[in-house]
């Protein structure tokens, strides 16, 4: 099991992402409201703003405060390290 560091010691597990997506679009945002009142939502922004929204394949709906691009540079600094060894 391979963990992403979503920001501010928070890590999600790769092999459950479905997608990460910016939050800016109405259907991201009506698919949070919609986590959010289901209890599948979970905020590990630390009270910043979101600017990541990952969705996983449980449908549990994660917010985080670090950009989805940041995000992907994490993955795939990880995977080139699991490479390597």
């Amino acid at each position: 099991m391979k963990l992403i560091n979503i920001g501010f010691g928070n890590l999600v597990s790769s092999d459950k992402v479905i997608a990460v997506v910016a939050p800016d679009s109405a259907p991201v945002k009506r698919i949070v409201q919609d986590a959010k009142s289901s209890k599948m939502l979970i905020d590990a922004t630390c009270g910043r703003k979101c600017k990541s929204v990952i969705i996983t394949e449980h449908n549990h709906v994660v917010l985080s405060a670090i950009s989805s691009e940041a995000i992907q540079n994490r993955t795939d600094e990880s995977e080139e390290q699991r490479d390597e060894q």
